[in-house]
C-alpha cells in the first residue's frame, strides 16, 4: 500500500490482479458493473494515441497543447475467460454453452483494471472505456516438450464520454482507502 513517507518507486515489474468491468453509458455518464478477474494475464503494452499541437509566436513556442487520443495495445493473457469473450467480443453462448461469434457482433465496452509491482509500491491503474479485438487463432502441436500457448487480445481504450478521464493510476501519496479499495469498484474522481 502507498505511503507517503517511504521512497517512490524506482523500478516497475511483475503484472498482475488484471480485472475488468462492464461500462454500460447514459448518455455522456459511464455506468461500471462489477470489477470481475482477469487471470493468466502474461503482458500489456498499450500506446498513447494523440499528437502534441504547438504554436509558435515571438520566434519560439508560444502555446502547446496536449491531445489525448486513449490508447492503443495489446492484452496476452494464458487464456480468455468465457464471460469476458461474451462481454468484450460480442459472442454469445447456446444452450448447450457453446461460444459462438457473429459476423455483426457488438463489441462491450469494459474498463480494464491491472497492477504493476513496484520495489517500494505496486502501482494500480484503470483504463475507463476499453473495447477489444480477438487475434487471430493459432497453436502448435506438443513435442517432447509442452509449450504454453497464450491468447493475446487487442485493446483501445479511449476517453470516457464528454471529455472525461482515459486513465487514473495510484501514486506514492494515494490514501490507504482508495488504494485497498481499488479493485472492488472502478474509482472517479469525485465532481
Amino acid at each position: 500500500m502507498p505511503d507517503s513517507n517511504k521512497a517512490p518507486n524506482k523500478v516497475k515489474f511483475g503484472l498482475k490482479n488484471c480485472k475488468y468491468a462492464e461500462v454500460t453509458f447514459s448518455g455522456n455518464t459511464p455506468t461500471f458493473g462489477t470489477v470481475t478477474d482477469l487471470p493468466g494475464a502474461v503482458s500489456l503494452s498499450v500506446s498513447r494515441v494523440g499528437e502534441s499541437y504547438e504554436f509558435y509566436a515571438d520566434d519560439g513556442v508560444y502555446f502547446e497543447l496536449g491531445n489525448n487520443s486513449g490508447y492503443d495495445g495489446t492484452l496476452e493473457l494464458a487464456m480468455i475467460p468465457d464471460g469476458f469473450r461474451t462481454l468484450a467480443f460480442g459472442e454469445t453462448k447456446d444452450a448447450k454453452g457453446v461460444l459462438k461469434e457473429g459476423s455483426n457482433a457488438v463489441l462491450g465496452h469494459f474498463a480494464l483494471l491491472f497492477e504493476f509491482t513496484g520495489d517500494a509500491n505496486a502501482v494500480r491503474h484503470v483504463l475507463y472505456n476499453c473495447t477489444a479485438t480477438q487475434n487471430d487463432v493459432a497453436g502448435n502441436t506438443k513435442a517432447d516438450s509442452v509449450e504454453v500457448q497464450t491468447e493475446t487480445i487487442n485493446i483501445k481504450a479511449r476517453a470516457l464520454p464528454g471529455g472525461g478521464e482515459v486513465k487514473a493510476k495510484t501514486g506514492d501519496a494515494t490514501d490507504a482507502t482508495t488504494y485497498d479499495s481499488w479493485f472492488s469498484t472502478v474509482y472517479r474522481t469525485a465532481t
